[in-house]
């Protein structure tokens, strides 16, 4: 890869003087170049300056599951576009149909798909409908969303409403009633001690069932392996029991798979790890591995009969729209990155090179006390960075986005848990594309091992 910087000039310039960059202070852009990404090939990327990175978070957010320079989706998506881009989701289209066909037999139980343009949007469709279905069938009572601290659900209001990261959520309320925090799930901060602390931690989802009245719930939504809350799979026996508990109470069961969805902890999504039976999964980044935006929020026989089982009632139907969710390059980009899933056996690629992502960290926690906890699922892992192993406090959050900026400067980019939960943002995130090969996945732990031994010296 041979940039020339100064061919990019005009574009850095228009980048600082236009660009509203997420989740970033724009200050230091006063005085320094913004980064802008020129190209991707495999795992790597390069910026505008000519440095070539390996990319350890998937396009920064998870999302590039497999791989840049995918040319076959590329040419689906302009074969597509040229024969129709686009018509409102009230009609379909023949990607669309096949895609959902698909994606159903990957997801066994669930029939009907919703295409929405972001994972934000697919979790707000699960929401109205739990919220219609209260008023079709229990009056308006059962409307209640639980949601779980240290998950994320979107940028949304109602989704930050439904958000357990006080930090992501700070100033924008007041938010949507109705939504209800039940506790994490993390066992390395267990809450009390006990042989079951899963078990213990999905009852403690019943307490809040109970307190809040079974009545008045009407969906728990969760995510399967909690992301940028610290990368927290469950402890054993969670999943099995939070089924359990929402049979007992007849409350709808809501998986977020936005971000562990379509490969990423070595499954086609999260949950098929734990046998359990969702009633909604919604999903995003990997669908098509950002190749197009695509969101689908996907559901049983069950719950799209409620919909329709009154034709004469001009209510009965869901009544709702996303512009965007009829676009047809999303649904032409996501078959071919289910192919190239299939035909290059990534599920496989995934638990064998997420195990040799753990077993490397596991390493360097035995060379650098500072890593308290090693855990993770897939190629979805983190590294929790602590001050004290016997107290567990954790390294302050500037230290731990020093260990991310040190490995950048080695041509690795790694993630960090960032503005999300208050004194707890110390886990170093991992979630490189499933094509990753076993040195790839070296050089990325090589890098952490360095930045730490600078870091902490």
């Amino acid at each position: 890869m041979n940039i020339v910087p100064n061919d990019l000039a005009d574009v850095i310039e228009a980048d600082r003087a236009h660009i509203w960059h997420h989740l970033m202070q724009h200050k230091p852009l006063e005085t320094s170049d913004p980064r802008v990404m020129v190209e991707g090939k495999g795992v790597r990327v390069w910026d505008a300056a000519g440095s070539e990175y390996i990319d350890a978070v998937s396009g920064g957010v998870w999302t590039v599951n497999v791989g840049y320079g995918r040319e076959r989706i590329a040419n689906a998506i302009r074969d597509q576009l040229v024969q129709i881009p686009y018509f409102a989701g009230s009609a379909g289209s023949i990607p669309g149909a096949n895609f959902a066909k698909k994606l159903t037999g990957l997801l066994p139980g669930l029939t009907r798909v919703y295409y929405a343009n972001s994972g934000s949007e697919a979790n707000e469709k699960a929401f109205k409908m739990v919220r219609q279905i209260a008023h079709k069938k229990y009056g308006g009572k059962k409307h209640k969303i639980l949601f779980r601290e240290r998950d994320y659900h979107g940028t949304t209001i109602a989704c930050l409403s439904a958000g357990g990261q006080p930090e992501r959520n700070a100033q924008y309320g007041p938010f949507t009633p109705g939504f209800v925090e039940v506790p994490h799930c993390l066992e390395y901060r267990a809450q009390v001690e006990t042989e079951s602390y899963g078990e213990w931690a999905a009852d403690q989802v019943e307490e809040v069932i109970l307190r809040e009245g079974p009545d008045t719930v009407g969906a728990l939504c969760l995510e399967p392996v909690t992301a940028g809350g610290g990368v927290v799979p469950p402890p054993e026996g969670y999943w099995e029991r939070i089924q359990e508990i929402c049979r007992k109470h007849d409350v709808l069961l809501h998986i977020d798979e936005v971000v562990c969805g379509v490969g990423r902890t070595g499954t086609w999504f999260g949950y098929q790890h734990f046998g359990v039976k969702p009633d909604f999964v919604t999903m995003a980044k990997g669908v098509a591995s950002g190749y197009a935006a695509i969101a689908c929020m996907v559901t049983t026989d069950e719950v799209f009969a409620m919909f329709k089982d009154d034709a004469d009632d001009p209510m009965n139907y869901f009544r709702d729209i996303s512009t965007f969710g009829g676009c047809t390059a999303g649904p032409a980009a996501a078959l071919e990155n289910v192919a190239i899933i299939e035909e290059e056996n990534l599920l496989d690629n995934t638990t064998r090179m997420g195990a040799r992502l753990i077993d490397n960290l596991r390493s360097l926690q035995e060379r650098h006390r500072v890593i308290g906890d090693v855990r993770g699922k897939g190629l979805f892992c983190g590294a929790e960075l602590v001050a004290d192993r016997a107290t567990k406090e954790p390294v302050d959050e500037k230290t731990v986005l020093a260990v991310a900026a040190d490995c950048a400067t080695q041509g690795v980019i790694i993630g960090a848990t960032n503005r999300s939960l208050p004194g707890l943002n110390n886990t170093l995130c991992f979630s490189p594309p499933l094509i990753s090969t076993a040195d790839d996945i070296d050089r990325i732990t090589a890098a952490v091992d360095k930045a730490l031994t600078r870091t902490f010296s």
